[in-house]
């Protein structure tokens, strides 16, 4: 995928759900893999042309496992024009080594988001940039239905009120595919998951559901994600107002 394909699905989403504003400070979220990657670029170049004139700041919460290197992340972070801050944590070895969690990545999900939150409060940001995309929605609403009964997903926009930060999550009309593609594209190397549970979760699970039932029925994560954007009330566009 070209930059100009990736920026064309980044802006699509940021205008149809008012993710920014004039003035905004925004903290990207980088783990170092693909999806957080392309977000990176995408809004690095996005504020040269677009009409509303904001800033980012990118921060990666390190889990503290070992042989984790970002210095590639810094390099890009400098060849873009991005301060970049690396938070560390102990988070791996609680989750792992304290807790021994059977079903670590709900603990692991909030407690990430806390440190990147508090980041992004120290650094004066005021929204929180995410880099879940179309798969990420997909997968998210099959797993709320399948193992919550429920039906549901994550928001493009929501406010958190105790920390009066905005999540945004720009990427959400590109595929797993795509930001593949761009990333392998970058001279930057991709951070592998030091994770333990990498690959065996529920995540994983439903992704290889998805895999097999689009075989089956072509098109189909197309019409699940038609339905989330339809169905669900903090999907429909224009509801969101992030710039408020």
């Amino acid at each position: 995928m070209k930059l100009q394909k990736l920026l064309s699905y980044v802006r699509q989403a940021v205008n149809d759900y008012d993710m920014i504003a004039e003035g905004d400070r925004i903290a990207v979220g980088v783990s170092g893999g693909k999806d957080s990657i392309c977000l990176l670029v995408a809004l690095a170049e996005m504020r040269r042309f677009y009409p509303q004139k904001f800033d980012i700041e990118a921060i990666t919460v390190s889990l503290g496992f070992d042989g984790a290197d970002f210095s590639d992340i810094k390099k890009l972070c400098d060849r873009l024009g991005v301060n970049y801050t690396v938070i560390d944590t102990q988070i791996g070895r609680i989750i792992f080594d304290e807790r021994h969690e059977e079903n670590p990545c709900s603990l692991c999900a909030k407690m990430r988001k806390g440190a990147l939150n508090n980041a992004a409060e120290e650094l004066g940001c005021n929204k929180v940039a995410l880099g879940h995309n179309k798969d990420d929605v997909i997968e998210t609403f099959m797993m709320s239905l399948i193992f919550e009964g429920r039906i549901g997903c994550f928001s493009p926009v929501s406010f958190l009120e105790k920390k009066k930060l905005y999540s945004i999550r720009p990427l959400i009309y590109v595929s797993e595919y795509e930001t593949r593609s761009y990333a392998a594209s970058l001279d930057t190397n991709i951070v592998k998951n030091p994770c333990p549970a990498d690959g065996n979760t529920k995540r994983q699970e439903i992704k290889e559901l998805l895999l097999s039932l689009n075989k089956t029925y072509p098109n189909l994560n197309q019409r699940i994600f038609g339905a989330v954007t339809r169905g669900l009330d903090d999907w429909k566009r224009g509801d969101s107002h992030a710039g408020r």
